[in-house]
């Protein structure tokens, strides 16, 4: 039976690298995002590539959502194996305030995007372990290891998922489960962020970011996941 790969927050960068990286390699793919619209897209994309698809509309912050897609992927593909979480922000074009002006609400609002990954493995796990064989792949932001005062909220919510990912892998190394995460700074072609700024290049307050072929950060995921030998990823793409 093919392997079943999970890919949430799935968008036209880095998501859709993935799907098809880990296609390639014979694996099933199970698209999740709140925008439903543009899995059809995707999905045939896939299948021009000779790639197995199933769209699973959700919200990653609606727990009841996420929960009930995760469900009924197991069910339809008898299991998953590998879950891919790289959700973007709900409005990419927000500017977070810097660091010294974060307050309580802000750094809420950043954790809620950590909240659905724990719902994620939660949900996943158990059948990971009882098999004895799985993979867990986190994407954040390079302010979790690189102090960047500008990303403000955002760099407490990313250094906390790049804490639960490495975590994550230390506590499941003997169970032959793996999990680790891709740190990345710049901007991913072909995504949404990039897209934005390319149409407003003011958006940037004159910072000097670089671009990331999301192709190359789905190759690394994949040898992540098939290697093993280390949790982590880093890309930095600022100049």
């Amino acid at each position: 039976m093919s392997a079943t790969t999970v890919v949430i927050g799935v968008g036209p960068g880095l998501g859709m690298s993935i799907a098809h990286r880990f296609g390639r390699e014979g694996h099933r793919i199970a698209l999740v995002s709140r925008n439903g619209a543009r899995h059809a897209g995707y999905v045939s994309a896939l299948a021009d590539a000779g790639i197995e698809a199933t769209s699973h509309p959700a919200d990653v912050r609606d727990r009841d959502a996420l929960l009930a897609a995760l469900h009924t992927i197991t069910e339809r593909h008898g299991g998953i194996d590998a879950v891919y979480y790289g959700p973007g922000a709900a409005d990419p074009a927000a500017r977070p305030a810097p660091i010294t002006s974060t307050d309580v609400a802000a750094a809420k609002e950043a954790m809620s995007w950590v909240y659905p990954a724990i719902e994620t493995v939660g949900a996943v796990l158990p059948g990971m372990v009882k098999r004895g064989d799985g993979g867990l792949l986190f994407a954040g932001g390079l302010s979790s290891v690189v102090p960047m005062p500008a990303i403000g909220n955002l760099a407490i919510s990313s250094a906390a998922l790049r804490n639960y990912a490495l975590t994550l892998n230390a506590a499941l190394a003997d169970q032959g489960v793996y999990a680790g995460t891709l740190t990345i700074g710049g901007l991913i072609e072909r995504g949404d962020i990039h897209q934005m700024v390319t149409s407003q290049p003011d958006h940037l307050d004159g910072m000097v970011v670089g671009t990331l072929n999301p192709d190359t950060l789905a190759d690394a995921a994949w040898s992540l996941y098939t290697k093993r030998d280390a949790p982590e990823a880093v890309f930095n793409a600022f100049a």
